[in-house]
């Protein structure tokens, strides 16, 4: 019986570091999600702004926000060409074609402490609002 209930407890104190070390270590990244026109207000008065479009650089190319540099998120290398190219200091911004790639872009670069602002819906609802785009 003595040997029963230590087994009990043992079981259920690991089970509880169990799912405290899940919890703990899936930190859910911090990033902000706005609009397009919120996105192009921030990215306007915000001192210092970095611009990323997160397509291939193909996409890019077609289209893409004025002062906008191109770091593929698709590429095994998105983050370590982000840490280069970008400084951590100040806010950065990300946007792609509908709104999925940049948040995947956003969380890794919040993960590695970069103050992100992902625009929701990409270049495709920033030019249904009419807002200004550039070809290369």
């Amino acid at each position: 019986m003595n040997k029963m209930f230590v087994f009990i407890i043992a079981a259920v104190v690991f089970a509880v570091a169990f799912i405290l070390a899940f919890v703990l270590g899936s930190k859910k990244a911090d990033f902000e999600s706005v609009s397009p026109e919120v996105f192009s207000s921030r990215l306007a008065t915000e001192s210092g702004a970095q611009l990323v479009d997160v397509r291939t650089p193909e996409e890019f190319a077609e289209a893409h926000l004025p002062a906008a540099v191109n770091i593929d998120v698709k590429q095994d290398d998105f983050l370590s060409k982000a840490k280069a190219q970008l400084d951590a200091g100040r806010t950065v911004f990300v946007y792609c074609r509908s709104g999925r790639r940049s948040k995947d872009a956003a969380t890794q670069l919040a993960k590695a402490g970069f103050k992100v602002v992902d625009m929701n819906g990409g270049i495709l609802e920033w030019s249904e609002k009419g807002l200004e785009t550039t070809q290369e």
